[in-house]
């Protein structure tokens, strides 16, 4: 029989890409906008490739082994992922995650049977980060995916991400937009277009009220996914072109669009 798969790892991966003509003439924007329905995988977001791919890193490398614990410290989506990836190979997943992140996502991750551990939202991600290699140090087998440094974040881009636009493009890419939470994105993908074709432009996207790439200063916003309040090893700064700042309420309203006009139900970050 086929068209049967036996885990869920199978779907990840692989998703369409959209034009989003009514959004663009509503807008008023010239040319073709796609978008990259990175919601079609299974756990909801483009972080279920990164999950997968930093836990089978981890188990080629042999740091992380049968009975070993999973901790991680996100905003959010990588831990759902983690979570769910987790959860199909028979890890305890610890994540560990600012208090300020949306209750839904908690649920989430919860509802996939990760443990979750919160810090103040005003420490930041980098609060997070600190206590999510506190408990690292505490369980024995811990293994810290480490999203925001771990090479296997952008090279799941390189060799998957960018490979899949490129080719259901044709190769016809002009400019690649993308928001930077890890850089994985970003640079993964960026990356693997400018070496299909040097001309693509590749643009970064942060929070206008913490511009942290382009004004160097970080601070809060409500863009929940990207503008972490350092800049990652992850990200490769001489990938992108430009950076373009986004004011919360621009990307909500965004958003919105997307759901009214696409029928797209996206965060904010895709806004």
């Amino acid at each position: 029989m086929t068209g049967i798969y036996q885990s869920v790892e199978q779907l990840i991966g692989g998703t369409p890409l959209l034009e989003v003509s009514r959004l663009t003439r509503a807008e008023g924007v010239q040319g073709r906008v796609l978008v990259k329905l990175e919601g079609w995988n299974p756990a909801g977001s483009v972080k279920d490739r990164v999950a997968l791919a930093m836990i089978l890193d981890a188990e080629e490398r042999g740091v992380l082994r049968p009975g070993g614990v999973i901790i991680e410290p996100t905003s959010g989506n990588t831990g759902i992922g983690l979570a769910c990836v987790g959860a199909v190979r028979g890890y305890r997943t610890i994540i560990v995650m600012p208090d300020s992140m949306s209750v839904e996502r908690r649920q989430l991750m919860a509802a996939y049977g990760a443990e979750l551990v919160l810090t103040p939202g005003a420490l930041g991600m980098q609060g997070a980060v600190d206590r999510a290699n506190q408990l690292a140090r505490e369980l024995p087998g811990a293994f810290v995916a480490g999203q925001f440094d771990n090479p296997a974040n952008p090279r799941a881009h390189w060799e998957h991400t960018g490979p899949e636009i490129w080719a259901d493009t044709q190769g016809q890419v002009d400019v690649f937009v993308a928001g930077v939470g890890t850089g994985g994105t970003l640079s993964g993908v960026g990356g693997y277009l400018k070496q299909r074709n040097p001309k693509v432009r590749v643009v970064a996207v942060e929070p206008a009220a913490s511009p942290l790439l382009s004004g160097g200063q970080a601070g809060p916003h409500g863009i929940q996914g990207i503008g972490a309040n350092f800049i990652p090893e992850n990200l490769d700064r001489t990938v992108y072109d430009e950076v373009v700042q986004v004011a919360d309420e621009a990307a909500y309203r965004m958003g919105r669009q997307l759901a009214r006009q696409e029928g797209i139900l996206a965060g904010g970050s895709s806004g």
